[in-house]
């Protein structure tokens, strides 16, 4: 891939968008506004990256001259220093080329995320609990917000099934790789003769949708209201809160009832209803990808494995690109997803750039 002149052209775009966000009228409109200063934020950090990757390539190469000199103290020093260097530099190089590809548009898109229980009953409820702890301590790490939208507990402690938002910095970007059927294979704590069940939930990553993306036609729509269930006291029997909407063309119903107010109910389940449509609009469109992109974020993946978790090895597995942690433990106890999710990317990258060559 040729770099130079396509940076030359991020140094044209930055000096626009410097003149573009200098203008104050600019921030009469916040949603314009918001969108050209995290351009800007990626551009300047793609040039920054691009200047120290060049000054790594001029230290690799002294380095590489004063290993073989006749000084032999400085030879071992430059020697020591070669491999962390080109680790940096090759960092580097991966985040340049990821910066330099055409951008998808919803990567800076919040999430919402969609656990539901799938095989194995009471166990695979629990294991969605366990789900909801992992996502909800990387969005942490991440400095996300993470709301609980809606939950349907079961009477164990787990759930059949829960529906977050999710909001910060390039929600979607990292988490869209997550949707599918994941799969533990653990002895359940109701198990007394210690034999290894396999159980199932199902995650599904839906971009937040925004009013433009998808129209709503409120005749389209037949709104319901109802009692909340589950916990609440006198509030959840007197009270007709939860609110149930069936969008008549498509047959999808959302029910929302965590909120005391109809109106906050009605808001979240709107916002569920435009992501999901959303995401079957999406989904015609991905249809033009390659087999192995749509292998890899595409295909929706309710419904096809993709995780395997299993406790016993202390293994976590993804199918797509074959590769295997030993390390399940820290990963659910502290949701440390990076190193899956950066393998994803890696692979996703490398498909992106093979289109763009061929």
């Amino acid at each position: 891939m040729k770099y130079a002149s396509l940076i030359e052209r991020k140094r044209e775009r930055l000096a626009e968008l410097e003149q573009l966000i200098g203008d104050p009228s600019l921030f009469q409109d916040q949603a314009r506004a918001g969108e050209l200063m995290r351009e800007h934020r990626r551009t300047r950090e793609l040039l920054d990256n691009w200047e120290e990757l060049q000054r790594l390539h001029s230290q690799i190469e002294e380095n590489t001259i004063l290993s073989t000199g006749n000084d032999a103290e400085l030879a071992e020093l430059a020697l020591a220093e070669l491999p962390i260097l080109e680790e940096r530099a090759a960092k580097l190089q991966e985040d340049v080329q990821y910066a330099l590809l055409p951008r998808d548009e919803l990567e800076d898109r919040d999430a919402l995320l969609e656990l539901r229980a799938g095989t194995g009953g009471d166990e695979a409820a629990l294991f969605v609990g366990d789900l909801l702890v992992m996502y909800q301590r990387f969005a942490e790490s991440r400095g996300w917000n993470f709301d609980l939208l809606d939950a349907s507990p079961n009477d164990i402690g787990g759930f059949k099934e829960v529906t977050v938002r999710v909001t910060g910095e390039e929600v979607f970007r990292f988490l869209k790789y997550e949707s599918g059927v994941h799969r533990v294979q653990r002895v359940p704590a109701t198990e007394a003769q210690g034999r290894i069940h396999t159980s199932t939930a199902t995650v599904a990553v839906l971009p937040e949708a925004e009013e433009v993306d998808v129209q709503i036609r409120p005749e389209d729509l037949r709104i319901e209201t109802c009692r909340a269930g589950g916990a609440g006291g006198q509030h959840v029997n007197r009270t007709e809160s939860a609110v149930q909407i069936f969008h008549l063309p498509t047959g999808i119903m959302v029910r929302c009832e965590k909120e005391r107010s109809q109106l906050k109910n009605r808001e979240t389940g709107m916002r569920i209803l435009r992501a999901r449509l959303f995401e079957m609009k999406q989904k015609e469109a991905q249809r033009s990808y390659s087999e192995k992109r749509r292998a890899l974020i595409g295909s929706g993946g309710r419904e096809e494995k993709i995780r395997t978790y299993n406790f016993p090895q202390n293994r976590i597995t993804d199918h797509r690109i074959s590769f295997t942690a030993y390390n399940l433990d820290i990963v659910m106890a502290t949701g440390a997803l990076d190193d899956l999710i950066a393998h994803m990317q890696h692979e996703e990258m490398a498909e992106r750039m093979d289109e763009l060559a061929s």
